[in-house]
């Protein structure tokens, strides 16, 4: 699971990003002032973050700079209610990734992670498909026609996968979308 760090003092903004980013899939760990952004970033590692610009006790270009300073490369989405030209170039130059303007609505939040995280790579056809089979057999069929829908992309010529498809819909009392998989496998075999 990917680790986010939320580093802002307004408590609407942290529950805001914290519901987002774990319904995305993501651990999040928050913090309301750079001091304490810091010693987590010491700490842990984590795979992105999002911080505010304007922080008590150490600002968010400081908290950015610092870390950059000690080779953490951790990607960061700078947030801010007033966005500055000057702010833009310094963020900029110390590596962060975007910026994500307040007030922000979920949609923005998601286009915004859209934007910076590269796709997860698709799986092997065979490893896909491996999961897949287990999950057929425990007869969790909407997981297992995600496998395999999974499986599928990497590899749209394995009939092992369209027969798999068909017996999960099967499973799922769908006998008209199982029959259209089942011919479909049946063409490349």
């Amino acid at each position: 699971m990917k680790k986010v760090l939320i580093v802002d003092d307004a408590k609407n903004i942290r529950m805001l990003l914290t519901k987002c980013l774990e319904l995305e899939g993501y651990q999040v760990k928050t913090a309301t002032n750079g001091k304490d952004a810091l010693a987590l970033f010491s700490s842990e590692r984590f795979d992105l973050a999002f911080l505010d610009i304007k922080l008590p006790e150490l600002s968010g270009t400081e908290v950015l700079r610092r870390i950059r300073a000690q080779g953490n490369d951790t990607p960061v989405i700078v947030i801010t209610a007033y966005p500055t030209v000057k702010n833009a170039v310094e963020c900029t130059k110390l590596q962060s990734i975007t910026y994500l303007q307040k007030p922000f609505t979920a949609d923005r939040l998601r286009a915004v992670l859209k934007e910076v995280t590269p796709p997860d790579p698709l799986p092997a056809s065979s490893d896909a498909y491996k999961c897949a089979a287990d999950l057929l057999d425990a007869e969790r069929w909407e997981e297992a026609i995600s496998r395999l829908k999974a499986a599928l992309a990497a590899d749209p010529t394995d009939p092992a996968v369209y027969f798999g498809l068909e017996r999960a819909y099967l499973g799922l009392g769908d006998r008209e979308t199982a029959e259209k998989f089942h011919n479909a496998g049946r063409s490349f075999t």
